[in-house]
């Protein structure tokens, strides 16, 4: 027979308490803090709404993180929270105990509901705050300070979630006593009405990553390149699956040269990915040039450079501290690869991940990146869907002769493996596969590799974090 364990004195306090709302309600301003954490968890499963609006003004500590409670979070319970800070905020003379600075609705790891009530308090001072946000990124704060409201937000279909579209309105209705700061904003409708709605209430100094999706490159320039100016603390912008509708030279480069002035004001700009670029053929130089700050991380996707955009790439110094490059499904089999070469013996102390994947790269160009990749001390290298020569594969192995750390890495299948209709017959290319193993072996010892079509028509398999080697039958 098991033996239940008796309710805490704390718990049984905080039921009755409840039971009887008035008098929770009136003892609000002496209540213990200790309690003041398993009340509201109590007033918030029952959905308690007055109970919740008196204790948001009366809350002792400096942050309210309610992220981690979104998920269960109803529109009236949020609407009943939200109340009580406007009751607040309006008055004149704010009650002894309040403290709050920080609404904090972004999902954050931790647990702040689950530990001692004593713990949490701390993880909510001013000094812990600012290791997720610096002050730099919000407003600053006077005598009657604005409430600061923390939420990642992520744009993906209409109608949004209804505590959402509530919070913009009700920020919107009081501008001046809130800011709604977001460090992390991602868009994917289409109608920019939408996004845009959004950056009219956000403080745009907040936002550290900028991610947008769908939208064609004209609308997008002319519509936000005001206030991607204003995003002074951006550290991360992704462009992905933007669309280029204009075959109008002319009107083409006025807009990238609308857009490039852009990274003129981004003094913290850290990883710059496009995903479509075929927008910036032959401009690709007057957006590189502008960039302030060295990028750690470099990603154009999906498209092609023409010969002017590659010598760009090695010239400029905001692109010599890479750490990731990526120029997957960048058709590159066209143009000669020395400024690519020059670009990887530039940054080959610092560059850890290199992803040339699709890029359709011919065994003949080869040589011009050779020098500069066995330089390099890379950790990632993905090479798969080339066009490679078994003697090819077999150079480029033995230059990875100081790549001691790479896992992953992947190669493509050599073309004499290859049938009429470009597919692998693995007949041949088992034993050749083998043979480059062996090549590989006399220079290092691989860790994860992955030489081959991808996916693998005969298992499915495709270059992943748990591969250890691949050998399909």
């Amino acid at each position: 027979m098991s033996i239940q364990t008796p309710p805490r004195l704390l718990e049984l306090a905080g039921q009755s308490l409840l039971r009887d709302q008035a008098l929770s309600i009136s003892a609000m301003e002496e209540l213990p803090r200790v309690l003041y954490l398993p009340l509201f968890m109590e007033a918030f499963r029952r959905r308690h709404f007055q109970t919740l609006t008196v204790m948001v003004q009366a809350w002792p500590f400096t942050c309210l993180p309610l992220g981690s409670l979104m998920k269960k979070l109803h529109l009236e319970t949020f609407k009943a929270l939200l109340e009580g800070l406007h009751m607040l905020l309006t008055q004149k003379d704010r009650p002894r105990r309040w403290k709050l600075q920080v609404l904090d609705l972004r999902d954050v790891d931790e647990n702040f509901w689950a530990i001692w009530p004593g713990a949490w308090a701390l993880s909510c001072f001013p000094e812990t705050m600012s290791k997720r946000q610096t002050a730099e990124d919000c407003p600053r704060m006077g005598e009657h300070q604005p409430l600061k409201v923390f939420i990642d937000i992520c744009l993906k279909e209409i109608p949004q979630d209804e505590c959402l579209r509530y919070l913009f309105q009700w920020v919107y209705q009081r501008r001046g006593l809130v800011h709604l700061c977001c460090s992390k904003l991602v868009n994917y409708l289409t109608p920019i009405k939408y996004l845009r709605k959004s950056l009219k209430i956000i403080y745009l100094n907040s936002i550290q990553e900028l991610e947008i999706g769908n939208m064609s490159w004209p609308r997008l320039i002319r519509k936000l390149c005001c206030y991607l100016k204003e995003m002074k603390n951006l550290r991360k912008l992704v462009f992905s699956r933007c669309h280029h509708y204009t075959s109008d030279n002319e009107l083409e480069g006025r807009l990238v040269a609308k857009f490039s002035s852009v990274f003129l004001r981004l003094e913290h700009l850290q990883l710059l990915k496009i995903k479509l670029i075929t927008f910036f053929n032959g401009h690709l130089e007057q957006l590189i040039r502008c960039l302030q700050n060295p990028l750690e991380n470099l990603e154009l996707t999906y498209g092609y450079l023409l010969e002017e955009d590659m010598k760009c790439l090695s010239q400029y110094a905001s692109l010599g501290y890479l750490k990731h490059l990526n120029l997957s499904y960048v058709l590159l089999f066209r143009i000669s690869l020395e400024p690519l070469g020059a670009l990887l013996e530039k940054i080959a102390a610092s560059l850890k991940t290199l992803i040339l994947e699709g890029c359709q790269i011919h065994y003949s160009q080869l040589s011009a990146i050779l020098p500069g990749l066995s330089r390099c001390s890379l950790t990632t290298f993905y090479f798969g869907r080339n066009c490679m020569s078994m003697g090819a594969l077999k150079d480029l192995l033995r230059h990875t002769r100081g790549l001691s750390k790479l896992s992953p890495e992947t190669y493509p299948a050599p073309e004499e493996s290859l049938n009429s209709l470009v597919r692998v017959n693995w007949e041949i290319f088992t034993p050749l596969r083998a043979e480059l193993m062996c090549t590989l072996r006399e220079v290092r010892q691989p860790k994860r590799i992955f030489i081959g079509p991808t996916p693998c028509p005969s298992c499915g398999s495709s270059p992943s974090e748990e591969l250890e080697l691949h050998l399909c039958c």
